[in-house]
């Protein structure tokens, strides 16, 4: 049996040491230990350590926190039996949105997303330019590593509104794992919502109206249609004979840039930039440099990589076939150009809105744009073009104004876009693509190969459109960004039910 000692039971007496006589005893201090070492040890670990291990996986509300597919419904019944149909369904998402021309975050937020929606944990991605990897792990169980390889694009905004669709439908918790193979199988095989025939039609559309926007006359405007509309048979007869896209982007420069020398030549009241300069708007990489932009900034180094040098590719071809023109026009006798009058529209204010909004309208043909998109992008893309007004009488400068501009067109894309049921760059990219400088490279081009005396110019003047061009594109995710706080609660009332 145990016993406790009673509390007041006395204490043996402490012996006190006694001090030698003739010697003065010294005051008792505590030794202290030295909490400021203590604590430098401490944040000296927290700054090389981190709070986390470095190889812990984010959690799902972080890794989609601030995407359009935050908070999903994730089913409680464990995991799938056949995890590897799931990971083929996202990675069949994943190549679509690829092809359609959406950004890295969205995909790998729309495969998160779509996995944990069926109940797949420990997914990790990892995504380059025409590549995506998926890793399934799974405790105490073998896992599943799958890869998908993208080796074509097109222009197909109404099929990436689509699937962006059915990924928010999955994630609701509506489809079964069977129904939304069905609908990715729909959506790849269904038609694009223009013919082929209305989208040439529309971009000889879009070139004229954006050369009687940036100065040009109706001749202008009618060379531009025609060169426009010659270079979209040309392309479409060289995709036919498999001929790479930087060939085939080389010889549309060309095309446009010797017709307008032509016509220029032979006494035709015209500027030739202007013409050249509507003409190749078109063949701009405008989604891609969007795209690679905004890799960038979200953490995608590689898919960033790939698609800036993909872009300046194209944008390379661009510009060799401006050249090779703009020589063989010099070699044949033609007069040298006067590219340093700034011009100006020739028409009163409405009617040069007028024209914007029908380029505006035709680059949605063009880009194949959901139907129901087509009037907010026209109407976004002019609320920013007077937003750009505003910027250039307020003296923010060239390089400045454009980004401006750009920055209101994102956020307010994100917003509409979302509340459509679309993802941000179907609205932004259309609307955006009036403030790209058209006439600056034609005359960086034209300075860079007729003569010396304006290659120092023509050497700046590409420099200045290169920054423009980036200043825009950085705009445009600024923008987006920018607009998240306002597209928190765009998620649908019944799925915040369903989660409470």
């Amino acid at each position: 049996m145990r016993t406790t000692a009673d509390p007041r039971e006395k204490r043996p007496a402490r012996t006190r040491k006694t001090v030698p006589p003739g010697t003065v005893p010294l005051p008792s201090t505590t030794v202290r230990a030295d909490r400021s070492s203590a604590a430098a040890r401490r944040m000296l670990r927290r700054l090389v350590q981190g709070e986390n291990p470095p190889t812990q996986a984010m959690s799902i509300v972080e890794r989609l926190a601030g995407s359009p597919y935050a908070n999903p419904m994730v089913r409680t019944g464990g995991p799938d039996a056949n995890a590897r149909k799931t990971l083929d369904l996202a990675l069949g998402m994943a190549e679509t949105m690829f092809r359609y021309g959406a950004g890295a975050l969205e995909v790998e937020t729309a495969i998160i997303a779509v996995t944990a929606a069926f109940g797949l944990e420990s997914i990790e991605v990892d995504i380059t330019n025409q590549s995506v990897l998926l890793n399934y792990s799974p405790k105490d169980q073998t896992p599943i590593t799958v890869m998908r390889v993208v080796r074509s694009w097109t222009n197909n905004y109404a099929g990436l509104g689509l699937v962006h669709q059915l990924v928010t439908d999955i994630i609701d918790g509506g489809l079964s794992r069977a129904e939304a193979a069905n609908r990715l199988n729909e959506i790849t095989q269904r038609p694009k919502p223009f013919p082929r025939w209305a989208v040439t039609v529309s971009a000889g559309v879009f070139a004229a109206a954006i050369v009687g926007f940036i100065g040009g006359g109706p001749l202008a405007s009618l060379v531009g249609f025609a060169g426009t509309v010659m270079v979209s048979l040309l392309q479409r007869v060289l995709g036919r004979w498999r001929v790479p896209d930087f060939f085939t982007t080389a010889a549309s420069g060309f095309v446009v840039t010797a017709m307008a020398m032509l016509f220029w030549s032979m006494e035709v009241p015209i500027s030739p930039g202007i013409v050249v300069a509507g003409g190749i708007l078109l063949m701009l990489p405008t989604g891609r440099l969007v795209s690679a932009v905004q890799d960038a900034i979200n953490g995608f180094p590689v898919t960033a990589s790939g698609r800036f040098l993909s872009a300046f590719l194209t944008f390379g071809a661009l510009v060799a076939g401006i050249a090779v023109a703009l020589v063989m026009g010099a070699l044949m006798g033609m007069g040298r150009l006067n590219v340093t009058d700034v011009t100006s529209s020739q028409y009163s204010f409405p009617v040069t809105l007028l024209l914007l909004a029908v380029a505006l309208g035709t680059i949605c043909i063009v880009e194949q744009s959901p139907r129901r998109l087509v009037l907010p992008t026209v109407l976004i893309g002019t609320v920013g073009f007077l937003v750009y007004q505003l910027a250039e009488a307020g003296g923010m400068g060239p390089r400045l104004t454009p980004a401006v501009a750009a920055i209101f067109i994102g956020m307010v894309a994100r917003i509409v876009a979302l509340r459509m049921g679309a993802p941000q760059l179907i609205v932004a990219v259309p609307a955006v693509l009036f403030l790209f400088p058209g006439l600056a490279i034609f005359r960086s081009m034209y300075g860079l190969s007729i003569g010396t005396d304006e290659m120092y110019q023509g050497v700046v003047g590409l420099f200045d459109a290169l920054t423009v061009i980036l200043a825009i594109s950085g705009g445009v995710v600024l923008g987006d960004n920018l607009g998240r706080p306002f597209t928190r609660n765009l998620n649908g009332n019944d799925r915040r039910n369903r989660r409470r």
